[in-house]
C-alpha cells in the first residue's frame, strides 16, 4: 500500500513565520510593501521615478481664465442671415439696397468665411476677417473697413 505524503504546511505549524519569511509575510500586502501607490514616497521613492519621472511636483504654467482673451467668432452667412433683424433692432441701416453693419458695437472679434451672401454688407470695425469671408463680402459688391496694421 503506497504510504500518503504529509504536506509541507503540516510541518511548518507551530513555527513562527510557517516559511514566509516574517510574521506578517502572508498576511495582506505585507510582503510587497503595501498596495497600490503605498510607499511612493518612501520605499518605492526608486520605482515611481523610474515608471514616471515628473510624478512628483508642479510642471509647466496654467494662465488664469479672466487673462486668456476668448475671441468671438461668428460666419458671414449669420451675419447676412441677420441683417434684416439688425435693421429692425436698429443696430444697423440700410441705405438702398446695402446693409451698413457696426460688427465691433455687435461684439464680434473675427468673421469667419461659412454660409452664403445674398446681400450687399458694408462692414465696420472689423477686428480680422478670413480670406474666403473677405471674398464672398466683396464678390457681390459689399466692402469691408479693415484697420491698417
Amino acid at each position: 500500500m503506497q504510504k500518503r505524503k504529509s504536506k509541507k504546511i503540516n510541518k511548518l505549524r507551530g513555527r513562527r513565520a510557517a516559511g514566509y519569511g516574517f510574521s506578517a509575510g502572508h498576511r495582506a500586502s505585507g510582503q510587497r510593501g503595501g498596495k497600490g501607490m503605498a510607499g511612493s514616497k518612501k520605499h518605492h521613492y526608486i520605482k515611481i521615478m523610474q515608471e514616471n519621472p515628473r510624478y512628483f511636483g508642479k510642471w509647466g504654467f496654467k494662465r488664469p481664465q479672466k487673462v486668456i482673451a476668448h475671441p468671438t467668432a461668428v460666419n458671414v452667412g449669420d451675419i447676412d442671415e441677420a441683417a434684416d433683424r439688425l435693421v429692425a433692432r436698429e443696430l444697423a441701416t440700410l441705405t438702398g439696397k446695402r446693409y451698413n453693419i457696426d460688427v465691433s458695437k455687435l461684439g464680434i472679434d473675427r468673421i469667419l468665411g461659412s454660409g452664403k451672401v445674398t446681400r450687399k454688407l458694408n462692414l465696420t470695425g472689423v477686428k480680422a476677417i478670413t480670406p474666403r469671408a473677405r471674398e464672398k463680402v466683396t464678390s457681390i459688391g459689399g466692402t469691408i473697413d479693415l484697420p491698417e496694421k
